[in-house]
Protein backbone atom coordinates (compact mmCIF):
# COMPACT_ATOMS: atom_id res chain seq x y z
CA UNK A 1 0.00 0.00 0.00
CA UNK A 2 1.22 3.40 -0.68
CA UNK A 3 1.83 6.12 1.32
CA UNK A 4 -1.00 8.13 -0.11
CA UNK A 5 -3.36 4.82 0.26
CA UNK A 6 -2.14 4.85 4.32
CA UNK A 7 -3.17 8.04 4.96
CA UNK A 8 -6.68 8.18 6.32
CA UNK A 9 -9.09 11.04 5.36
CA UNK A 10 -9.94 13.37 7.51
CA UNK A 11 -12.19 15.67 5.69
CA UNK A 12 -14.83 15.68 2.52
CA UNK A 13 -12.09 18.24 1.12
CA UNK A 14 -9.72 15.33 0.50
CA UNK A 15 -12.34 13.60 -1.34
CA UNK A 16 -13.07 16.42 -3.43
CA UNK A 17 -9.35 16.55 -4.17
CA UNK A 18 -9.32 13.15 -4.91
CA UNK A 19 -11.18 13.72 -8.11
CA UNK A 20 -9.95 17.19 -8.28
CA UNK A 21 -6.50 16.10 -9.02
CA UNK A 22 -7.96 14.03 -12.44
CA UNK A 23 -7.82 17.42 -14.07
CA UNK A 24 -5.27 17.53 -16.68
CA UNK A 25 -4.08 19.55 -19.60
CA UNK A 26 -5.56 18.91 -23.37
CA UNK A 27 -1.92 18.10 -24.63
CA UNK A 28 -1.81 14.82 -21.37
CA UNK A 29 -5.49 13.17 -22.44
CA UNK A 30 -5.74 9.84 -22.72
CA UNK A 31 -8.15 7.35 -24.11
CA UNK A 32 -9.17 4.17 -21.82
CA UNK A 33 -10.99 1.66 -23.56
CA UNK A 34 -12.70 -1.64 -21.63
CA UNK A 35 -14.71 -4.32 -23.18
CA UNK A 36 -16.48 -7.33 -22.01
CA UNK A 37 -17.05 -11.24 -23.34
CA UNK A 38 -18.85 -13.81 -22.86
CA UNK A 39 -16.62 -17.55 -22.72
CA UNK A 40 -18.55 -20.29 -23.32
CA UNK A 41 -17.75 -23.94 -24.60
CA UNK A 42 -18.28 -23.96 -28.26
CA UNK A 43 -19.73 -27.82 -28.16
CA UNK A 44 -22.24 -27.54 -26.02
CA UNK A 45 -22.31 -23.64 -25.68
CA UNK A 46 -22.65 -23.19 -22.29
CA UNK A 47 -21.17 -20.24 -20.40
CA UNK A 48 -17.63 -21.83 -18.87
CA UNK A 49 -16.81 -22.67 -14.89
CA UNK A 50 -13.69 -21.58 -13.16
CA UNK A 51 -12.22 -24.88 -12.83
CA UNK A 52 -11.57 -27.69 -15.17
CA UNK A 53 -9.48 -28.27 -18.24
CA UNK A 54 -11.79 -25.68 -20.26
CA UNK A 55 -12.31 -23.29 -16.96
CA UNK A 56 -11.44 -19.42 -16.39
CA UNK A 57 -9.27 -20.58 -14.42
CA UNK A 58 -6.90 -22.37 -16.82
CA UNK A 59 -8.00 -19.53 -19.55
CA UNK A 60 -6.20 -16.99 -17.35
CA UNK A 61 -3.36 -19.06 -16.32
CA UNK A 62 -2.86 -19.77 -20.21
CA UNK A 63 -2.43 -15.90 -20.75
CA UNK A 64 0.63 -15.73 -18.35
CA UNK A 65 2.57 -16.71 -21.55
CA UNK A 66 2.31 -12.85 -22.53
CA UNK A 67 4.13 -11.51 -19.71
CA UNK A 68 0.12 -10.66 -17.86
CA UNK A 69 1.18 -10.88 -13.72
CA UNK A 70 -1.69 -12.81 -11.72
CA UNK A 71 -3.96 -11.26 -9.46
CA UNK A 72 -4.64 -14.42 -6.38
CA UNK A 73 -7.41 -14.04 -4.10
CA UNK A 74 -7.77 -16.65 -1.60
CA UNK A 75 -5.02 -18.33 -3.84
CA UNK A 76 -7.49 -18.45 -7.06
CA UNK A 77 -6.02 -16.13 -10.06
CA UNK A 78 -8.95 -13.71 -10.19
CA UNK A 79 -7.14 -10.73 -12.50
CA UNK A 80 -4.21 -10.55 -14.57
CA UNK A 81 -2.03 -7.06 -14.83
CA UNK A 82 0.81 -5.29 -16.28
CA UNK A 83 2.81 -2.85 -15.91
CA UNK A 84 1.00 0.11 -18.04
CA UNK A 85 -1.80 -0.23 -15.79
CA UNK A 86 -3.83 -2.55 -18.09
CA UNK A 87 -5.61 -5.26 -17.01
CA UNK A 88 -7.66 -8.65 -17.85
CA UNK A 89 -10.14 -8.85 -14.89
CA UNK A 90 -13.40 -11.44 -14.50
CA UNK A 91 -17.25 -10.44 -13.89
CA UNK A 92 -19.28 -12.25 -11.51
CA UNK A 93 -20.73 -14.71 -14.53
CA UNK A 94 -17.11 -15.47 -15.95
CA UNK A 95 -17.11 -12.80 -18.47
CA UNK A 96 -13.28 -11.90 -19.19
CA UNK A 97 -13.19 -8.18 -19.31
CA UNK A 98 -9.92 -5.82 -20.95
CA UNK A 99 -9.43 -2.73 -19.10
CA UNK A 100 -6.86 -1.38 -21.24
CA UNK A 101 -3.74 0.79 -20.45
CA UNK A 102 -4.21 4.99 -20.77
CA UNK A 103 -3.40 5.73 -25.01
CA UNK A 104 -2.83 8.30 -26.51
CA UNK A 105 -4.65 7.27 -29.93
CA UNK A 106 -7.46 5.41 -31.12
CA UNK A 107 -5.47 3.77 -33.50
CA UNK A 108 -3.38 2.76 -30.12
CA UNK A 109 -6.39 1.18 -28.22
CA UNK A 110 -7.71 -0.60 -31.23
CA UNK A 111 -4.31 -2.22 -31.66
CA UNK A 112 -4.46 -2.86 -27.84
CA UNK A 113 -7.91 -4.51 -28.26
CA UNK A 114 -6.85 -6.56 -31.14
CA UNK A 115 -3.30 -7.61 -29.15
CA UNK A 116 -5.08 -8.80 -26.36
CA UNK A 117 -8.47 -10.89 -29.00
CA UNK A 118 -5.93 -13.10 -30.78
CA UNK A 119 -4.14 -13.36 -27.49
CA UNK A 120 -7.11 -14.60 -26.10
CA UNK A 121 -7.98 -16.67 -29.14
CA UNK A 122 -4.87 -18.29 -29.09
CA UNK A 123 -5.26 -19.97 -25.43
CA UNK A 124 -8.82 -20.46 -26.68
CA UNK A 125 -7.78 -22.06 -29.61
CA UNK A 126 -5.56 -24.56 -26.96
CA UNK A 127 -8.08 -25.07 -24.23
CA UNK A 128 -10.95 -25.78 -26.59
CA UNK A 129 -13.19 -22.52 -25.45
CA UNK A 130 -14.34 -19.42 -27.48
CA UNK A 131 -15.27 -15.58 -26.56
CA UNK A 132 -18.88 -13.68 -28.19
CA UNK A 133 -19.98 -10.30 -28.28
CA UNK A 134 -23.15 -9.61 -27.02
CA UNK A 135 -24.71 -7.28 -24.72
CA UNK A 136 -26.93 -10.47 -23.07
CA UNK A 137 -26.92 -13.79 -22.29
CA UNK A 138 -29.11 -14.82 -25.16
CA UNK A 139 -29.58 -18.63 -24.25
CA UNK A 140 -28.93 -19.73 -20.69
CA UNK A 141 -30.33 -18.93 -17.61
CA UNK A 142 -28.85 -17.01 -14.26
CA UNK A 143 -28.90 -20.89 -12.84
CA UNK A 144 -26.77 -22.00 -15.59
CA UNK A 145 -23.94 -19.76 -14.51
CA UNK A 146 -21.46 -19.98 -12.21
CA UNK A 147 -20.41 -17.43 -10.27
CA UNK A 148 -16.25 -16.53 -9.62
CA UNK A 149 -14.60 -16.68 -6.72
CA UNK A 150 -14.45 -12.92 -6.01
CA UNK A 151 -15.21 -11.88 -2.83
CA UNK A 152 -16.48 -8.86 -3.62
CA UNK A 153 -19.02 -10.31 -5.69
CA UNK A 154 -21.07 -12.46 -3.13
CA UNK A 155 -21.62 -8.91 -1.15
CA UNK A 156 -22.63 -7.46 -4.28
CA UNK A 157 -24.73 -10.79 -4.73
CA UNK A 158 -26.34 -10.53 -1.49
CA UNK A 159 -27.42 -7.01 -1.54
CA UNK A 160 -28.95 -7.19 -5.11
CA UNK A 161 -31.70 -9.44 -3.87
CA UNK A 162 -32.71 -6.44 -1.85
CA UNK A 163 -32.87 -4.37 -4.52
CA UNK A 164 -34.30 -4.29 -8.02
CA UNK A 165 -35.29 -7.65 -10.08
CA UNK A 166 -32.61 -7.56 -12.34
CA UNK A 167 -29.46 -7.09 -10.37
CA UNK A 168 -28.09 -10.55 -10.59
CA UNK A 169 -29.25 -10.52 -14.55
CA UNK A 170 -26.73 -7.30 -14.69
CA UNK A 171 -24.03 -9.52 -12.79
CA UNK A 172 -23.96 -12.70 -14.33
CA UNK A 173 -25.07 -12.00 -17.93
CA UNK A 174 -24.19 -8.80 -19.47
CA UNK A 175 -21.38 -7.55 -21.50
CA UNK A 176 -20.37 -4.22 -21.93
CA UNK A 177 -17.74 -2.04 -23.63
CA UNK A 178 -16.81 1.67 -22.55
CA UNK A 179 -14.48 3.97 -22.54
CA UNK A 180 -12.55 6.62 -19.97
CA UNK A 181 -11.84 9.93 -21.14
CA UNK A 182 -9.99 13.20 -19.19
CA UNK A 183 -11.20 16.10 -18.41
CA UNK A 184 -9.19 19.94 -18.28
CA UNK A 185 -11.17 21.48 -14.99
CA UNK A 186 -14.02 21.15 -12.96
CA UNK A 187 -15.87 23.69 -15.63
CA UNK A 188 -15.13 20.99 -17.92
CA UNK A 189 -15.72 18.08 -16.33
CA UNK A 190 -19.86 19.35 -15.45
CA UNK A 191 -19.64 20.29 -19.23
CA UNK A 192 -18.62 16.54 -20.55
CA UNK A 193 -20.53 15.34 -17.48
CA UNK A 194 -23.57 16.77 -18.81
CA UNK A 195 -23.44 16.23 -22.28
CA UNK A 196 -22.75 12.63 -22.07
CA UNK A 197 -25.22 12.13 -19.99
CA UNK A 198 -27.71 13.46 -22.69
CA UNK A 199 -25.70 11.67 -25.71
CA UNK A 200 -25.76 8.16 -24.22
CA UNK A 201 -29.40 7.23 -25.05
CA UNK A 202 -27.68 7.57 -28.74
CA UNK A 203 -24.92 5.36 -27.86
CA UNK A 204 -26.80 3.07 -26.59
CA UNK A 205 -29.21 2.70 -29.73
CA UNK A 206 -26.09 2.63 -32.04
CA UNK A 207 -24.52 -0.36 -29.97
CA UNK A 208 -27.85 -2.22 -29.08
CA UNK A 209 -27.12 -5.93 -29.70
CA UNK A 210 -28.80 -7.84 -26.88
CA UNK A 211 -32.88 -8.47 -28.19
CA UNK A 212 -32.68 -12.30 -26.72
CA UNK A 213 -33.37 -13.44 -23.27
CA UNK A 214 -33.73 -17.30 -22.67
CA UNK A 215 -33.01 -18.52 -26.01
CA UNK A 216 -36.60 -16.34 -26.86
CA UNK A 217 -36.98 -12.75 -27.88
CA UNK A 218 -36.98 -10.29 -24.88
CA UNK A 219 -38.81 -7.68 -26.38
CA UNK A 220 -35.90 -5.39 -26.29
CA UNK A 221 -33.18 -4.18 -28.67
CA UNK A 222 -30.90 -3.75 -25.71
CA UNK A 223 -31.93 -6.27 -22.88
CA UNK A 224 -28.66 -5.15 -21.35
CA UNK A 225 -29.70 -1.33 -21.17
CA UNK A 226 -32.95 -2.00 -19.70
CA UNK A 227 -31.66 -4.15 -16.66
CA UNK A 228 -29.90 -1.17 -15.31
CA UNK A 229 -33.38 0.18 -15.08
CA UNK A 230 -34.41 -2.16 -12.22
CA UNK A 231 -30.90 -3.18 -10.42
CA UNK A 232 -30.08 -0.88 -7.50
CA UNK A 233 -32.05 2.59 -7.15
CA UNK A 234 -29.41 3.90 -4.85
CA UNK A 235 -26.37 3.33 -7.84
CA UNK A 236 -28.04 3.30 -10.84
CA UNK A 237 -29.57 5.93 -13.54
CA UNK A 238 -29.21 9.12 -15.27
CA UNK A 239 -28.04 11.50 -12.16
CA UNK A 240 -30.76 14.22 -12.24
CA UNK A 241 -28.13 16.53 -9.93
CA UNK A 242 -25.25 16.46 -12.60
CA UNK A 243 -27.94 18.87 -14.67
CA UNK A 244 -28.85 21.25 -11.53
CA UNK A 245 -26.58 24.62 -11.31
CA UNK A 246 -23.35 24.42 -9.22
CA UNK A 247 -22.78 20.98 -10.39
CA UNK A 248 -19.31 20.23 -9.44
CA UNK A 249 -16.78 17.82 -7.89
CA UNK A 250 -18.59 18.47 -4.60
CA UNK A 251 -21.54 17.25 -5.58
CA UNK A 252 -20.80 14.25 -7.02
CA UNK A 253 -19.00 13.88 -3.53
CA UNK A 254 -21.99 14.21 -1.39
CA UNK A 255 -23.89 12.08 -3.87
CA UNK A 256 -21.21 9.23 -3.24
CA UNK A 257 -21.08 9.95 0.85
CA UNK A 258 -24.80 8.87 0.16
CA UNK A 259 -24.67 5.86 -1.44
CA UNK A 260 -24.55 2.35 0.62
CA UNK A 261 -21.29 1.14 1.11
CA UNK A 262 -21.13 -2.29 -0.25
CA UNK A 263 -17.62 -3.62 1.28
CA UNK A 264 -14.07 -2.49 2.80
CA UNK A 265 -11.37 -4.35 1.83
CA UNK A 266 -8.06 -5.15 3.97
CA UNK A 267 -5.51 -7.41 4.42
CA UNK A 268 -6.79 -9.83 1.36
CA UNK A 269 -10.20 -9.90 1.88
CA UNK A 270 -13.52 -8.35 1.94
CA UNK A 271 -15.76 -6.92 4.68
CA UNK A 272 -19.08 -6.98 4.51
CA UNK A 273 -20.57 -2.96 4.74
CA UNK A 274 -23.83 -3.75 3.20
CA UNK A 275 -26.27 -0.63 3.70
CA UNK A 276 -23.17 1.08 5.93
CA UNK A 277 -22.40 4.90 5.49
CA UNK A 278 -19.25 5.97 4.38
CA UNK A 279 -20.07 9.01 6.45
CA UNK A 280 -20.09 6.66 9.31
CA UNK A 281 -16.41 5.22 7.87
CA UNK A 282 -14.84 8.58 8.47
CA UNK A 283 -16.03 9.42 11.63
CA UNK A 284 -14.78 5.78 12.89
CA UNK A 285 -17.97 4.77 13.71
CA UNK A 286 -18.19 1.80 10.62
CA UNK A 287 -20.52 -1.32 12.07
CA UNK A 288 -17.91 -3.02 9.83
CA UNK A 289 -14.94 -1.77 11.35
CA UNK A 290 -15.03 -0.22 14.67
CA UNK A 291 -12.69 2.49 15.25
CA UNK A 292 -11.09 2.45 11.70
CA UNK A 293 -11.01 5.46 9.31
CA UNK A 294 -11.02 5.07 5.09
CA UNK A 295 -7.92 5.17 2.84
CA UNK A 296 -7.93 7.40 -0.08
CA UNK A 297 -7.66 3.18 -1.25
CA UNK A 298 -11.26 2.71 0.50
CA UNK A 299 -12.66 6.05 -1.32
CA UNK A 300 -11.45 4.78 -4.95
CA UNK A 301 -13.26 1.50 -3.93
CA UNK A 302 -16.38 3.08 -3.09
CA UNK A 303 -16.67 4.76 -6.86
CA UNK A 304 -16.67 1.73 -8.31
CA UNK A 305 -19.59 0.69 -6.50
CA UNK A 306 -21.86 2.67 -8.01
CA UNK A 307 -23.32 2.10 -11.88
CA UNK A 308 -24.90 5.45 -13.85
CA UNK A 309 -24.98 5.60 -17.43
CA UNK A 310 -22.08 8.41 -16.87
CA UNK A 311 -19.15 7.43 -14.14
CA UNK A 312 -16.55 10.24 -12.68
CA UNK A 313 -13.65 8.62 -11.18
CA UNK A 314 -9.96 10.47 -12.20
CA UNK A 315 -11.20 10.49 -15.33
CA UNK A 316 -15.29 9.86 -16.92
CA UNK A 317 -16.47 7.00 -18.01
CA UNK A 318 -18.74 6.29 -20.57
CA UNK A 319 -21.18 2.83 -19.99
CA UNK A 320 -23.93 2.59 -22.26
CA UNK A 321 -22.99 0.89 -24.50
CA UNK A 322 -23.94 -3.16 -25.28
CA UNK A 323 -20.86 -5.17 -25.95
CA UNK A 324 -20.36 -6.76 -29.75
CA UNK A 325 -17.82 -7.79 -31.84
CA UNK A 326 -13.97 -6.37 -32.76
CA UNK A 327 -14.84 -3.35 -34.91
CA UNK A 328 -17.34 -2.08 -33.04
CA UNK A 329 -14.96 -2.35 -29.90
CA UNK A 330 -12.98 0.22 -31.20
CA UNK A 331 -15.68 2.42 -32.62
CA UNK A 332 -16.63 3.25 -29.40
CA UNK A 333 -13.75 5.23 -28.04
CA UNK A 334 -13.83 7.09 -31.43
CA UNK A 335 -17.22 8.19 -31.43
CA UNK A 336 -16.58 9.77 -27.90
CA UNK A 337 -13.12 11.34 -28.38
CA UNK A 338 -14.51 12.78 -31.46
CA UNK A 339 -17.28 14.35 -29.80
CA UNK A 340 -15.30 15.44 -26.52
CA UNK A 341 -11.72 15.42 -27.75
CA UNK A 342 -11.93 18.15 -30.07
CA UNK A 343 -13.12 21.88 -29.17
CA UNK A 344 -15.12 22.51 -32.65
CA UNK A 345 -17.07 18.74 -32.05
CA UNK A 346 -17.55 19.80 -28.60
CA UNK A 347 -19.05 23.04 -28.72
CA UNK A 348 -21.64 21.37 -31.20
CA UNK A 349 -22.59 18.53 -29.37
CA UNK A 350 -22.97 20.81 -26.41
CA UNK A 351 -25.14 23.30 -28.79
CA UNK A 352 -26.92 20.13 -29.74
CA UNK A 353 -28.26 19.31 -26.70
CA UNK A 354 -28.47 22.74 -25.04
CA UNK A 355 -32.23 22.96 -24.74
CA UNK A 356 -32.87 18.84 -24.07
CA UNK A 357 -34.96 19.17 -20.84
CA UNK A 358 -34.13 16.61 -18.28
CA UNK A 359 -37.61 15.09 -18.81
CA UNK A 360 -36.69 14.51 -22.49
CA UNK A 361 -32.95 13.05 -21.60
CA UNK A 362 -34.94 10.58 -19.00
CA UNK A 363 -37.48 9.50 -21.48
CA UNK A 364 -34.66 8.73 -24.04
CA UNK A 365 -33.11 6.63 -21.53
CA UNK A 366 -36.26 4.94 -20.87
CA UNK A 367 -37.47 4.33 -24.50
CA UNK A 368 -34.17 3.44 -26.30
CA UNK A 369 -33.68 0.28 -24.74
CA UNK A 370 -36.69 -1.10 -26.95
CA UNK A 371 -36.58 0.87 -29.42
CA UNK A 372 -32.64 1.96 -30.26
CA UNK A 373 -32.48 4.32 -33.37
CA UNK A 374 -36.32 4.67 -34.00
CA UNK A 375 -36.84 5.99 -30.52
CA UNK A 376 -39.21 8.93 -31.17
CA UNK A 377 -37.77 12.60 -30.29
CA UNK A 378 -38.66 16.17 -31.15
CA UNK A 379 -40.82 14.81 -34.25
CA UNK A 380 -37.86 12.84 -35.26
CA UNK A 381 -36.01 9.70 -34.13
CA UNK A 382 -32.93 9.17 -32.42
CA UNK A 383 -31.67 7.88 -35.47
CA UNK A 384 -31.68 11.53 -36.94
CA UNK A 385 -29.58 12.61 -33.64
CA UNK A 386 -27.28 9.45 -34.51
CA UNK A 387 -26.56 10.87 -37.75
CA UNK A 388 -26.17 14.78 -36.38
CA UNK A 389 -23.64 12.90 -33.73
CA UNK A 390 -21.41 10.78 -35.91
CA UNK A 391 -21.14 13.98 -38.40
CA UNK A 392 -19.66 16.01 -35.18
CA UNK A 393 -17.52 12.93 -34.24
CA UNK A 394 -16.14 12.40 -37.68
CA UNK A 395 -15.39 15.99 -37.95
CA UNK A 396 -13.48 15.85 -34.59
CA UNK A 397 -11.14 12.75 -35.36
CA UNK A 398 -10.44 14.81 -38.90
CA UNK A 399 -9.28 17.93 -36.89
CA UNK A 400 -7.12 15.78 -34.47
CA UNK A 401 -4.80 14.52 -37.25
CA UNK A 402 -3.91 11.42 -35.79
CA UNK A 403 -2.94 9.32 -38.13
CA UNK A 404 -1.81 5.69 -38.41
CA UNK A 405 0.89 4.61 -40.35
CA UNK A 406 -0.91 4.43 -43.49
CA UNK A 407 -1.95 7.83 -42.81
CA UNK A 408 -5.64 7.32 -42.02
CA UNK A 409 -7.33 9.65 -39.28
CA UNK A 410 -9.14 7.81 -36.49
CA UNK A 411 -12.67 8.69 -37.86
CA UNK A 412 -11.96 5.28 -40.34
CA UNK A 413 -13.10 3.67 -37.08
CA UNK A 414 -16.66 5.14 -37.13
CA UNK A 415 -17.69 3.37 -40.48
CA UNK A 416 -19.81 0.33 -38.77
CA UNK A 417 -21.69 2.68 -36.82
CA UNK A 418 -21.94 5.17 -40.23
CA UNK A 419 -23.71 1.76 -41.62
CA UNK A 420 -25.83 1.83 -38.40
CA UNK A 421 -26.87 4.69 -38.80
CA UNK A 422 -27.23 5.47 -42.35
CA UNK A 423 -29.65 2.02 -42.53
CA UNK A 424 -31.65 3.07 -39.08
CA UNK A 425 -31.00 -1.04 -38.77
CA UNK A 426 -29.48 -1.79 -35.32
CA UNK A 427 -26.74 -4.87 -34.59
CA UNK A 428 -30.30 -5.94 -32.21
CA UNK A 429 -32.05 -5.75 -35.54
CA UNK A 430 -30.16 -7.48 -37.66
CA UNK A 431 -29.73 -11.10 -35.43
CA UNK A 432 -33.64 -10.94 -34.55
CA UNK A 433 -34.11 -11.02 -38.84
CA UNK A 434 -31.83 -14.14 -38.52
CA UNK A 435 -33.63 -15.65 -35.86
CA UNK A 436 -36.68 -15.48 -37.49
CA UNK A 437 -35.04 -16.22 -40.68
CA UNK A 438 -31.74 -18.63 -41.14
CA UNK A 439 -31.30 -19.39 -37.50
CA UNK A 440 -35.00 -20.87 -37.51
CA UNK A 441 -35.99 -19.45 -34.22
CA UNK A 442 -32.71 -20.35 -32.57
CA UNK A 443 -30.51 -18.47 -30.65
CA UNK A 444 -27.67 -21.08 -31.14
CA UNK A 445 -26.15 -19.72 -34.37
CA UNK A 446 -25.20 -16.62 -32.86
CA UNK A 447 -22.09 -18.45 -30.79
CA UNK A 448 -20.60 -18.98 -33.84
CA UNK A 449 -21.68 -15.95 -35.93
CA UNK A 450 -20.60 -13.23 -32.97
CA UNK A 451 -17.81 -15.30 -31.75
CA UNK A 452 -14.43 -13.36 -32.11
Amino acid sequence: MSDENKNEIEDKAQLIAFLASGCKPEEQWKIGTEHEKFAFDPKTLRPLFYNGGKGIRAFLEGMERFDWMPVLENGKPIALVKEDHSSVTLEPGGQVELSGAPLDTIHQTCREVGLHLNQAKEIASELGISFMGMGYQPKWGLADIEWMPKGRYEIMRNNMLTKGDLGLHMMLATCTVQVNLDFKSEAHMTEMFRTSLAVQPVATALWASSPFRDGAKSGYLSYRSHIWTDTDPDRCGLLPFVFEDGFGFEHYVDYMLDVPMYFVYRNGKYIDASGQSFRDFMAGTLPALPGEKPTIKDWEDHLTTVFPEVRLKKYIEMRGADGGPWNRLCALPAFWVGLMYDAEAFAAVRALIKDWSYQEISSLRDNVPRTALSTEFRGGTVQDLALQLLAIAKGGLVRRGKLDSSGQDESTFLKPLHHIAETGVTPAEELLASFDGAWNGSVDPAFEELAY
